[in-house]
């Protein structure tokens, strides 16, 4: 028993090194990558190739310049989903609206939240067990944005920017704050061909961490063998989203679109089709079949990593992912499913989000 007591207050003491631990002011790989899981079921469908294609309220994320392609006067949208085997909640909310005919704004946010993570840090007191102190807390992570975008060279070309703040919990043990800039650039042509760029974090983005340990908590850390948490900030490097997407229209009722966008990071060598030590390179393909704009049916894949197999051999794996969409006059209902056939290292998710017109446009 009291071996299986130490073991919790190892695995406790470890998920605030993991969430809190730092080295001072340091560049990081993954920093803030909460931010880059997606948002929209649509784009779930589709493997995140969004970045052309997108427009309308969950565009102020994928790329802040497809706003002005919105036709509503104000879109309002809501995403839940279990990710990681249900292991984590992650919500969306926006609300965007038109300022002007070749103007638009935008507000979002985002939250990924790991709920009622057991707290053993106070289970041995003065060499007695009790299992009464066990609590538990969350590892949360919010991010407000605000999202503007401009109509140039005759609504052919079109820019845009959001400004985003983030705000990191780790129960009562840590908090973080951080303030980011994205800008993002969107081309169409007359053949329905669209082309755009999305630079994240382009200012990098600074997180600063603030540690609240009590002197009993420390104490726990060192009789475990883990560092004390400091505290700290990182700084995120920039990252973009490249895009092209192509729709053909085959007649009143039916089209369909794809698109191929090309993730960039700057931040080292990751697991990606394309990797240096500088930046690396992951493809994202997604398409859409779109009925009298009432049903859309949608596919995607992405993913690529090598992995070894149980043999040990190197191996390529992807994430396929399949999605469908139900437009009702005002409401558009979407749903995703992530790594079918389960062939990628990460657990399948549903993905549901819905979105809705305010003084709708009158070609909807």
């Amino acid at each position: 028993m009291k071996l299986f007591s130490l073991r919790l207050t190892i695995i406790s003491s470890l998920v605030l090194c993991i969430l809190f631990n730092a080295e001072g002011q340091n560049i990081r790989k993954y920093s803030n990558e909460y931010l880059a899981i997606g948002v929209g079921a649509r784009a779930f469908g589709m493997s995140n190739a969004v970045a052309a294609s997108s427009e309308g309220v969950t565009t102020g994320y994928w790329n802040p310049a497809g706003l002005v392609d919105q036709k509503d006067k104000i879109q309002l949208s809501f995403m839940h989903s279990n990710l990681y085997g249900s292991v984590a909640n992650y919500d969306y909310l926006a609300l965007s609206t038109r300022t002007k005919n070749d103007a638009a704004l935008a507000f979002s946010m985002i939250r990924l939240g790991v709920d009622g993570i057991p707290n053993t840090t106070d289970l041995i007191r003065n060499g007695q067990i009790n299992y009464d102190r066990v609590t538990s807390f969350s590892a949360v992570d919010y991010a407000l944005m605000v999202s503007y975008a401009q109509r140039l060279l005759n609504d052919k070309l079109s820019i845009g920017g959001t400004a985003k703040i983030i705000r990191r919990l780790g129960g009562e043990f840590a908090k973080a704050n951080g303030f980011g800039i994205d800008a993002g650039v969107k081309y169409r042509t007359d053949s329905d061909w669209f082309f755009a760029a999305n630079a994240r974090d382009i200012t990098t983005t600074f997180t600063a961490w603030q540690v609240q340990l009590t002197k009993a908590e420390e104490q726990t850390f060192v009789q475990t063998g883990n560092d004390i948490p400091v505290n700290s900030s990182e700084i995120t490097l920039p990252s973009f989203i490249l895009g092209a997407a192509k729709r053909f229209t085959f007649n009143d009722e039916f089209s369909l679109l794809t698109e191929l966008n090309a993730d960039l990071t700057t931040d080292g060598r990751r697991n990606t089709v394309l990797q240096t030590d500088m930046i690396s390179v992951a493809p994202n393909f997604g398409l859409e079949a779109n009925y009298s704009d009432i049903i859309y049916l949608r596919g995607g894949i992405g993913g690529f990593q090598e992995v070894l197999d149980l043999e040990l051999a190197q191996q390529w794996t992807f994430q396929p992912n399949i999605g469908l969409g139900l437009r009702l006059k005002n409401l558009i209902i979407d749903y995703a499913l992530t790594d079918i056939g389960d062939n990628a290292a990460a657990q399948y998710s549903h993905v549901f989000s819905i979105s809705t017109a305010i003084n709708p446009s009158s070609n909807n």
